[in-house]
């Protein structure tokens, strides 16, 4: 019989507890652990199976900026609070009576932080106006409220003023006068002010005892948000005042993610520029799956309100172009604080909705997005991903707002 020294039995019992350590360590291991190799040493990497089983993980606690991901934070915020059926108004109201055509008084825009005005929704108040026989405004145009035009705050109301007056928009009229069949030009249509095309902000009260000349209601707020996801429009930012800013967002989407993933989330800005902004991977792919669930309250999925590679215009419009709707999500670029995100959900028969997130940061854009398609790709065959049941609207977007 064999009779071991000290060492000699110090030994073997080393190599019992590395041996057991790394069998352990090997159970541990995420199914799919290779595939983060594509992202990139020390990026932010993760990506779990539909029954919550992580198949991927590298710095997944790890908070870096998102870039505009985090309007998926905004997304889900703006639906919590508002609902999918949500509309903005924007009224214009008459602060005199209506002679024969003029409007003998002011113009009033009162506004509601309507993130879709845009120069079409402006043409489908003209119509309105003509159609109630408004020609000429005796006052000038003036803004109550928070006005948003073209994706960018007009608190007096100058950019609108210049389209309804005919010195800008024209190539939106035609747009909506082929959809609407109105035969008018534009010059034809335009409003006449005694101001031109110059505007004012008004008093913060009241109505000055008007009355309604035109309503815009908005598209629904759900068909909203999947326009504004697909150009990634950092409007974002100004719409998230109508539930209370930013720090509402982030007090939302804190309270949808498990307590140890709360500080890993940031948001001073809805659109997710600034440089403050922050998400670690695992917060990005809860946040997302807190959206999905949200949808689901409504009979939807992620397609409702995020694009879809292939199909939507914009951001994910050109990416995975060789199996069009692999890919449901949203990007992030903000080059100029080294951060490019992609976060999003894939189909498949074996691993059920696969949702990840891929936050690089410190990695030039280009090379980022590389890795970030070559990390998707990979994933996608290893999970043997199917594509998403979807059909593109064809109808513009504009079309879906109501005008009373």
């Amino acid at each position: 019989m064999r009779r071991w020294s000290s060492a000699g039995w110090h030994a073997w019992l080393v190599a019992c507890v590395v041996g057991l350590a790394g069998a352990r360590a090997a159970e541990a291991e995420p199914a799919l652990q290779s595939l983060a190799r594509a992202a990139g040493a020390g990026q932010g990497v993760y990506a779990v199976a539909g029954d919550g089983t992580v198949l991927v993980q590298q710095a997944a606690s790890l908070a870096v900026h998102p870039a505009s991901v985090t309007k998926v934070a905004t997304t889900l915020a703006l639906l919590e609070r508002l609902g999918e059926d949500h509309r903005f108004t924007t009224r214009l109201v008459a602060t005199g009576p209506l002679r024969d055509g003029r409007v003998d008084g002011d113009l009033v825009v009162v506004a509601s932080g309507d993130p879709f005005v845009v120069d079409e929704s402006a043409i489908l108040l003209l119509q309105k106006l003509g159609a109630r026989g408004v020609r000429r405004v005796a006052g000038t145009i003036a803004v109550r409220g928070e006005l948003i035009f073209d994706w960018q705050p007009d608190p007096d109301g100058r950019r609108l003023a210049r389209v309804l007056t005919g010195a800008a928009g024209e190539e939106a009229w035609r747009a909506v006068a082929r959809a609407n069949g109105d035969p008018r030009s534009f010059r034809e249509a335009a409003l006449g002010v005694a101001g031109g095309a110059h505007a004012r902000s008004a008093s913060a009260s009241g109505d000055d005892g008007g009355r309604d000349l035109a309503v815009l209601r908005s598209p629904r707020l759900l068909h909203v948000v999947k326009v504004l996801n697909g150009y990634s429009n950092n409007v974002f930012h100004y719409a998230s005042d109508a539930i209370g800013g930013p720090s509402a967002v982030e007090a939302i989407a804190r309270a949808h993610v498990p307590a140890e993933m709360r500080d890993e989330i940031v948001i001073e800005n809805g659109a997710g520029a600034g440089t403050t902004n922050r998400l670690s991977p695992r917060a990005a792919v809860a946040l997302l799956d807190a959206l999905s669930a949200q949808l689901a309250h409504g009979g939807h999925d992620l397609t409702a309100a995020l694009p879809v590679s292939g199909f939507d215009p914009g951001t994910l419009e050109d990416r995975f172009a060789e199996r069009p709707a692999l890919v449901v999500g949203k990007t992030g670029t903000f080059g100029s604080v080294g951060a490019s995100a992609l976060v999003g959900a894939l189909r498949s028969e074996r691993y059920g909705t696969v949702r990840f997130a891929v936050l690089n940061h410190g990695v030039p854009v280009p090379e980022a997005r590389r890795r970030q398609d070559d990390f998707v790709r990979e994933l996608a065959e290893s999970v043997h991903a199917t594509t998403w049941p979807y059909a593109r609207p064809t109808r513009p977007a504009y079309l879906e707002a109501q005008v009373d």
